[in-house]
């Protein structure tokens, strides 16, 4: 998909992910809400990502990941202080810490 593609589509996702919403279903929320998330990281370059930099995550306020390795538009990780199993986060999830702040 192109680009222009990807943000028509990441804008339909949140359309029904807003009318969802607003009818109480909350699971077909949260489906279509993690559509646009996944579709909206093929718009970032992996290579922005640095292995070993610690990123806060995008709607956990308070929780940081650190990456171990990157694989597709995924970056392979452990939140800090909490969960010890690794685990995959789209990279359009994470913010980096600097520009957080």
């Amino acid at each position: 998909m192109t680009p222009t593609e990807l943000r028509e589509l990441i804008a339909v996702l949140r359309e029904k992910a807003r009318k969802a919403e607003q009818l109480g279903i909350i699971n077909e929320f949260a489906v279509y809400e993690r559509k646009a998330i996944l579709a909206s990281a093929f718009l970032l370059k992996p290579e922005d990502f640095k292995i070993g930099e610690i990123y806060r995550i995008q709607a956990d306020p308070g929780v940081f990941f650190k990456i171990d390795y990157l694989k597709g538009v995924y970056a392979w990780g452990y939140r800090l202080g909490g969960n010890v199993q690794i685990e995959a986060i789209p990279i359009s999830m994470l913010i980096d810490v600097k520009e957080a702040f």
